[in-house]
């Protein structure tokens, strides 16, 4: 399964590998914001908990969604 997926980047050209970079970039970026707001005691900004919980999982679960959609380009 790696082997596979390592033989598909480097088929890419540069501007996929790019974006495929970006997009796990982004990936990241949206579920460390995801855990950082949920897991903050400090949140700058004046909200509940539950609510700041449930904006955290949002984050969580788009994060996941872009996860699974880097996924299945790749395999293209």
């Amino acid at each position: 399964m790696l082997n596979n997926i390592l033989n598909n980047i480097k088929k890419k050209s540069l501007k996929e590998r790019f974006l495929l970079v970006l997009g796990i970039l982004f990936f990241l970026l949206y579920l460390v914001l995801g855990l950082f707001i949920i897991f903050m005691k400090n949140f700058p900004l004046a909200m509940q908990p539950i609510y700041r919980i449930a904006f955290g999982l949002l984050l969580i679960a788009y994060a996941s969604f872009r996860f699974f959609r880097i996924i299945n380009d790749n395999n293209d």
